[in-house]
C-alpha cells in the first residue's frame, strides 16, 4: 500500500518523525536477527545432539532386546515435567528444568533383577525424549521469531525507508517550488508597484 501524504510542513515532519524512528529501530533489528539466527543454529544442533544420544541409549538396548519383552512398561510413567523459561533475543524459549516419575511397587524378589537398572534406563530414555521435543519446539519458536524478524528488517530497508525517503524529497521540493513561486509573484507585483509610482511621478 502506497504511503499517503499531503504536501504541507506538518507532514513533512510528521514523516520525518516515522523515518527516524525506522532508522533507528534497524540497526536493532538486524542485531536481533542475527541473535535469532546463531540460536536456531545452535537449537538445531542441539536437537540433532539429543536424537544421537536418544539412538545410541536405543542401540545399546538392542542387544537385549528379548528381556525388554518380559519389562512391564506400566512400572514407570512420567508425573511432572517442569520447565523454566528464558528469553533470547525478546522470544519465551522453555527449557526443561526436572522430570518426575512415578515407580509403581513390585516385588523385587518375584521380578527380574534388571528391573531396578530397567526403571532407571527407561528414566534416562524418557528425559531425553522430553528433553530432544522441547528443543525442537525451542528451534522452531526461533525461526519464527528470526522470520518475523527478517521480514521486518526487509520492510523497513526495502519498503518504508525508501517510501519515506521519497515522500519526503517530494514535499520538500513541492514546499521549494511553492516557496519560488511565491517571492516570482511577490517579485511581479513589486515591479508592478514601482512602474506604476514611476508612471505617476
Amino acid at each position: 500500500m502506497a504511503l499517503k501524504f499531503q504536501y504541507n510542513k506538518t507532514a513533512l515532519h510528521a514523516l520525518n518523525k516515522q523515518l527516524n524512528i525506522r532508522l533507528r529501530a534497524l540497526p536493532t533489528l538486524k542485531n536481533k536477527e542475527t541473535a535469532l539466527r546463531m540460536e536456531v543454529k545452535n537449537a538445531k544442533f542441539k536437537s540433532e545432539q539429543l536424537s544421537n544420544e536418544l539412538e545410541e541409549v536405543i542401540k545399546e538396548q538392542d542387544k537385549s532386546l528379548r528381556m525388554w519383552d518380559e519389562f512391564d512398561g506400566s512400572l514407570i510413567e512420567v508425573s511432572d515435567v517442569s520447565l523454566k523459561y528464558r528469553k533470547i533475543a525478546g522470544v519465551k524459549i522453555p527449557e526443561l528444568n526436572e522430570v518426575s516419575y512415578r515407580v509403581r511397587e513390585f516385588d523385587v524378589f518375584l521380578e527380574p533383577k534388571w528391573f531396578l537398572e530397567g526403571i532407571e534406563i527407561l528414566k534416562k530414555l524418557l528425559r531425553l525424549v522430553i528433553d530432544r521435543e522441547l528443543s525442537m519446539k525451542k528451534q522452531k519458536l526461533l525461526e519464527y521469531a528470526r522470520k518475523k524478524t527478517t521480514q521486518k528488517v526487509n520492510l523497513y530497508e526495502k519498503v518504508q525507508i525508501p517510501e519515506y525517503e521519497n515522500a519526503i524529497l517530494k514535499i520538500k521540493r513541492y514546499l521549494e517550488d511553492e516557496d519560488n513561486l511565491a517571492k516570482a509573484s511577490q517579485k511581479i507585483v513589486k515591479n508592478r508597484q514601482q512602474k506604476a509610482v514611476e508612471a505617476v511621478l
